[in-house]
């Protein structure tokens, strides 16, 4: 829908009709692919269509579909922006880079048929939202994507080991904002247990057994929270591999930045034929970064991203998302 006829909503799933997600079940119309955010429609998945000019309900199956667009928070609510690429009878695809989106952990989206038709998604789809209009809920959902989302073949899996009788247990964390409704976890023979694929970077979560909130405890990292007590802390890290071409007769290269708080010592890189090497795993966000080869502090001279730091230096600058 419009932007400008909807309440930007994030993350409330806990209205009535809205449903929380099982393991088993997929998140709709999209996936990511490592670095690739996949958006994906199934016109099979869509019985009705709405419009924005009067609000009218039409059977899916009564269009001829000419061309299919995503539009959502990210392109302002565009009908012709995002188009798809059809891909068979039934199937419609359009790849976008992660680091195309800003660092927010969801938007709201929607499928437009033909530039003018709303595809409404079913009530049964665990990514849902309610539309509202001047604080009116609306008889219509958009879709919602997450850049946390579970996945059997994700980067990090919570357990929760005891509390057989526990009716539901839910993950509930800051790559979520909080919600106490959407990832819930799957009880296994020894312990409850959800997978996520998530974005590198420094998370809080909690777990949410019965209603009550606790932390985890089997990660000793935590931190104060505004409640006065605490969130447990997880830092999720990717491989990063720095490469220094040339400088083959140098005795020593090592590679000192903002991740190791800038240590002469601790990143030896490993000599190759054209240069110098080192894979770090580093947590998401901004790392500025140099090299120190033979002593001589030096700047990544095949990365044209630098940065003054706040006394002054020039830095190399690493993003990692």
């Amino acid at each position: 829908m419009k932007k400008s006829i909807l309440y930007i909503i994030f993350l409330i799933l806990a209205i009535a009709g809205e449903s929380s997600y099982a393991q088993t079940e997929p998140f709709k119309g999209y996936r990511i692919e490592g670095d690739t955010l996949i958006f994906s429609f199934d016109k099979r998945d869509y019985k009705k269509v709405t419009t924005d000019e009067y609000g009218s309900i039409l059977d899916f199956e009564d269009l001829d579909i000419k061309n299919v667009v995503v539009s959502g928070e990210f392109n302002n609510w565009s009908k012709r922006k995002w188009s798809m690429i059809q891909i068979d009878e039934n199937r419609y695809e359009l790849k976008k880079k992660i680091s195309d989106f800003t660092d927010e952990f969801s938007w709201e989206f929607k499928f437009v048929i033909n530039n003018a038709y709303w595809a409404e998604p079913s009530r049964k789809d665990g990514n849902i939202v309610r539309v509202r209009k001047n604080g009116y809920v609306l008889p219509s959902y958009n879709l919602k994507m997450y850049t946390a989302y579970p996945n059997k073949e994700g980067n990090v899996t919570f357990t929760l080991n005891g509390y057989e009788n526990a009716k539901k247990i839910v993950l509930s964390g800051s790559f979520n904002k909080w919600n106490e409704d959407l990832f819930t976890m799957t009880k296994t023979e020894d312990c409850w247990e959800l997978t996520l694929k998530i974005k590198p970077g420094e998370y809080q979560y909690k777990f949410i057994v019965d209603g009550k909130w606790i932390v985890d405890p089997n990660n000793p990292k935590k931190k104060r929270n505004e409640f006065n007590g605490f969130n447990s802390v997880i830092n999720i890290k990717v491989p990063v591999k720095f490469t220094l071409n040339g400088f083959l007769n140098a005795k020593q290269v090592i590679i000192s930045g903002s991740f190791n708080d800038w240590s002469k010592k601790k990143y030896r890189m490993t000599r190759t034929k054209k240069g110098w090497i080192d894979t770090l795993m580093l947590s998401g966000g901004k790392h500025q970064y140099k090299f120190i080869v033979d002593g001589k502090w030096i700047i990544d001279p095949d990365n044209p991203v630098k940065e003054y730091d706040f006394h002054g230096n020039i830095n190399s600058v690493c993003m990692v998302r």
